[in-house]
């Protein structure tokens, strides 16, 4: 598959694995679960589908074993976003909405990158 048409695939289907896992969230808050479990289950089913949906959907893998590689990238992209909120903050840009919203296209272009030559290979 072309790398555009995977880049595409890898937006579309960031927006399924997203509302997936709020959904996850949302129900376990529903049925009066703690909300740091809420967030630990939802964070690792979110993780375990992610990583069929992108590797089935955007790279044609159904190899179950790259699932560690997978979830270092979820890490990498975890501190990256943690460092960069922090490097905004300490020049000054202390709006933590805006900071988020301007670090999803480069973290989501880290995540397509690494996924695509780190984790799946294609």
């Amino acid at each position: 598959m072309p790398i555009k048409r995977q880049l595409i695939s890898f937006l579309l289907v960031g927006i399924l694995n997203t509302a997936f896992g709020y959904g996850l969230f949302a129900l376990f808050i529903y049925i009066g679960l703690y909300y740091p479990l809420a967030v630990l289950f939802s964070t690792i089913l979110g993780v375990l589908f992610n990583f069929k949906t992108i590797g089935k959907l955007v790279f044609g893998s159904s190899d179950n074993g790259l699932i560690l590689r997978f979830a270092l990238v979820y890490v990498i992209t975890y501190l990256l976003n943690i460092f960069f909120l922090w490097l905004f903050n300490k020049l000054g840009f202390e709006n933590m909405y805006i900071n988020g919203f301007v670090l999803l296209i480069p973290l989501a272009a880290v995540s397509f990158l690494l996924n695509k030559f780190f984790v799946f290979r294609r």
